[in-house]
């Protein structure tokens, strides 16, 4: 038993360690999973027995104006959102400067990232309260009256973006400041060498060493961008009329309040195939990127 472990221990040990975490996987995210799309193929209250209906909630689905509301929504949060990955890496290169007073500074734009996201929304919440808003004061500083961005249909989802976005932004700066604190002494070197300062620098050097960074950036904000639900719902319920709802919130709407559990699993299905589709297609292209620079 011994010589066997000591012959394939290069692969045992790896494996042995992988394991719990792989099987947690299993169970609570692929399993779950497909328990979601089983249990979209059928009409279910959440407690009585579930009735067969095939493919009938998502006929109704793609009927439903709500959900291309929702969509619609969601597609705005992922044009917005990033907008986090470049303004990190912007806060990450100025508060990575050795210049007096960019600890505390650093400290700062590193508070949203501790916050959680329904102290976040009760904070914009009152920011954008009329009259006694933070941004109500400011606009009567210059004489003019704030517009109540959460009562207002055009403009709600964008409020809420917003607001969503301060504590993207610090996730993303501190990804990009661990990966400025690994790059290449010897490669920066070389680059002043050969002249680079400034923006030739930032280009040629230090962005092509932050490409990883940036995948896990972008992929984490997209991710993000498409489960947003808490803030949602902290801010807006979904409101006003809906206006403001998004794929996540609405399946949590109509499982929980309308206790159609079918229903809010096949937005849940749509929301995962959505969120495939796009992972798919964001690692094909990394891997085309890097075919062609290899």
């Amino acid at each position: 038993m011994h010589d066997h472990w000591r012959r394939h221990r290069e692969w045992l040990s790896p494996t042995l360690f992988i394991l719990p975490g792989a099987a947690i996987f299993g169970v609570v995210i692929i399993w779950s999973a497909l328990q979601s799309v089983w249990i979209s193929l059928h009409d279910w209250d959440g407690m009585g027995p579930m009735t067969w209906v095939g493919l009938g909630n998502f006929e109704e689905l793609f009927r439903d104006d709500n959900f291309y509301t929702s969509l619609k929504n969601n597609l705005i949060w992922l044009v917005v959102f990033m907008l986090a990955p470049p303004i990190g890496l912007a806060i990450a290169l100025l508060v990575n400067q050795q210049i007096a007073g960019m600890r505390f500074l650093k400290s700062l734009f590193f508070v949203p990232l501790v916050l959680a996201s329904v102290a976040v929304g009760v904070v914009f919440t009152w920011l954008y309260t009329p009259g006694i808003g933070l941004l109500a004061i400011i606009f009567s500083a210059f004489g003019a009256t704030a517009p109540a961005l959460l009562s207002d249909e055009r403009l709600v989802t964008f409020a809420v973006v917003v607001a969503a976005l301060w504590p993207q932004i610090a996730f993303c700066m501190v990804l990009y400041l661990a990966g400025l604190n690994g790059l290449s002494e010897d490669l920066i070197g070389a680059g002043r060498v050969d002249g680079a300062r400034g923006w030739r620098m930032l280009r040629h050097v230090v962005l092509p060493q932050l490409s990883q960074v940036t995948f896990i950036a972008i992929a984490v904000t997209a991710i993000g961008a498409l489960r947003s639900f808490d803030i949602v719902s902290v801010m807006t319920q979904g409101g006003p009329f809906g206006s403001s709802s998004v794929l996540a919130y609405m399946m949590y709407e109509q499982s929980i309040f309308s206790y159609r559990f079918g229903y809010g699993a096949a937005i849940a299905t749509v929301l995962f195939a959505i969120m495939a589709v796009f992972i798919a297609w964001y690692l094909q292209s990394i891997y085309k990127a890097e075919r062609g620079n290899g």
